[in-house]
């Protein structure tokens, strides 16, 4: 071998011992991580409070329909929420969260459920309990097993029986009538206890009597399309959930038309709407693996359809969520997907 040759080797020696450190200095930098490696700028202040925009149509449209009392009713339920929690957790010592938006959705969702007239007192309790016993005694956000407002919405229902079930016909047609209200049954009471069906349009639009924030359709899809326009919920659990009361109501009006409502009298009547954007999408209460949603909202739309036709109370939306809240971590348990390499 030529000098030429052994200098040359010695210079790439020599180059490489330099460019070691270098090296060593970027490994150094390499960070090793579990997923998720690609994060998204989110947080909870921000997806809360984009779902509280996303209920502002709903909150318009109850005000609109049932004047500043339903105005009036958010914010007693709201304040109620607040200070619950923030009563609740510096009992606890914990920091207080009181601001991150969930207890304002909490307070916002269970008045919406809330028949116009309901008393300012009555909501104030539901939304304590709500917050201290649906919310606060699992651990706080993250903890509880059924959707607070839901929660809230069937403690009031067991103890003001009467006052959560007293309807009153909307402003637009007590106005007609020459009135300021006009006691009325909703369109779920008159198609199981009289065999009338509402104008779909009636229903779409919210000129019907009902809970102040579950009449108008139209309002509650506006709201739910923009929280799926920026990710923020699952499109199979809303769809999945109409899907399956228009098919199992479907069938029952297939087998019965004059005695069983069409397909689009189940989505467009009571809470099927809200609860299907707003509650059936709560990221704490629903499954996370793909087969356990899809029975989540199959069964939870059966369990509504089954209720309403053939149970005691003519609404069914409310305890079809909250009885699979209570299945979600079994489902989530025997359905969650194998790891590559895992035992069968």
């Amino acid at each position: 071998m030529e000098r030429n040759d052994l200098k040359s080797m010695e210079d790439k020696t020599i180059d490489k011992l330099q460019e070691k450190p270098a090296q060593e200095k970027q490994i150094e930098r390499l960070v090793v991580s579990s997923s998720p490696h690609f994060l998204r700028d989110e947080n909870i202040h921000k997806i809360m409070h984009t779902v509280v925009l996303a209920l502002l149509p709903a909150m318009a449209a109850s005000v609109y329909f049932f004047g500043l009392r339903a105005a009036g009713l958010i914010l007693v339920s709201v304040v109620s929420c607040l200070l619950t929690e923030y009563a609740v957790q510096k009992l606890r010592e914990k920091p207080v969260t009181m601001w991150d938006g969930s207890a304002i959705i909490t307070g916002i969702l269970l008045a919406l459920t809330l028949p116009p007239g309901f008393p300012y007192y009555a909501a104030a309790l539901g939304s304590a309990f709500a917050i201290g016993i649906g919310k606060q005694l699992f651990g706080g956000l993250g903890y509880n097993i059924f959707n607070p407002a839901l929660l809230g919405r069937a403690f009031l229902m067991a103890t003001y029986p009467v006052l959560t079930t007293t309807w009153s016909e909307p402003l637009t047609k007590g106005v007609k009538a020459g009135v300021d209200a006009v006691s009325a049954a909703t369109p779920l009471a008159l198609m199981k206890f009289e065999g009338k069906m509402t104008s779909h349009l009636d229903m779409l639009f919210g000129n019907v009597a009902g809970s102040m924030g579950e009449t108008s359709a139209i309002a509650i899809l506006i709201g739910g399309l923009y929280l799926r326009y920026r990710g923020y919920i699952n499109w199979k659990l809303p769809l999945g959930y109409l899907g399956s009361m228009a098919v199992f109501g479907g069938i029952f009006w297939l087998i019965n038309p004059t005695k069983y409502p069409d397909p689009l009298f189940h989505i467009l009547a009571g809470g099927a709407m809200l609860g299907a954007w707003f509650m059936v999408t709560d990221m704490v209460t629903s499954p996370v693996t793909p087969l356990g949603q899809w029975l989540f909202v199959i069964c939870g739309g059966l369990l509504a359809v089954i209720i309403r036709l053939f149970g005691g109370l003519p609404e069914g939306v409310m305890y079809s969520i909250l009885l699979m809240n209570a299945f979600v971590p079994l489902l989530d348990k025997h359905t969650r997907p194998k790891f590559f390499g895992e035992e069968m």
